[in-house]
């Protein structure tokens, strides 16, 4: 996604000086090149909303509740481990804030992995709860409630901690892209409809 975001924010740009030819053959071109590149970032940002807002149930796929039976609300990101032939890559996956007696249900795609880990924090930085966890039987959905605040090893918590610091950062300058490219969308839009004098 970062990708296509990198171009679309430098096709914007690259309309926005285009905008700067009014007449001549070069304007025609330069018009549609900004009505494409208007049509295709609105394409992608529709579809890439729409998979974000959708639940991501997947094939073949895990079902793990987490339910936080603690009396304060906890933060909770899910990781899950690939086996070694994927090199031990982890994938990080927000599961939100998660209020005292209340659940979320989040579908991990366990077909390269056999354990997940949960991890909580109370407030944005302190990290309280870490459980390392085993998928023995793919076929039976996962529960996990929170009863106690406990980490079940140090060192495995620090480096989930990395992880997510890391998971956090790129979601901070995606977020920042993002803006940028809707920023440049609306001055291409502004520019496009606005009456020639």
């Amino acid at each position: 996604m970062v990708f296509i975001v990198l171009v679309i924010f430098w096709a914007s740009v690259f309309s926005l000086l285009l905008s700067k030819l009014k007449k001549g053959k070069g304007a025609e071109w330069a018009k549609l090149f900004r009505i494409v590149t208007i049509i295709f970032s609105f394409s992608i940002f529709t579809y890439w909303f729409i998979k974000k807002s959708t639940i991501g149930i997947v094939e073949n796929s895990v079902a793990l509740q987490v339910i936080n039976k603690l009396p304060q609300p906890l933060d909770f990101y899910v990781l899950t481990l690939n086996d070694a032939e994927a090199g031990k890559v982890i994938e990080t996956k927000h599961l939100g804030k998660i209020r005292p007696e209340y659940y979320r249900i989040e579908y991990l795609k366990m077909d390269k992995s056999d354990e997940y880990w949960v991890v909580g924090y109370l407030g944005k930085k302190n990290l309280v709860y870490f459980s390392q966890n085993s998928v023995p039987n793919k076929n039976i959905d996962q529960i996990i409630e929170v009863q106690n605040y406990i980490i079940q090893s140090s060192k495995l918590s620090d480096l989930a901690k990395k992880q997510i610091d890391t998971y956090n950062h790129e979601n901070v300058k995606l977020g920042i892209w993002i803006t940028l490219d809707f920023l440049l969308l609306f001055l291409n839009i502004m520019l496009l409809l606005r009456k020639r004098k």
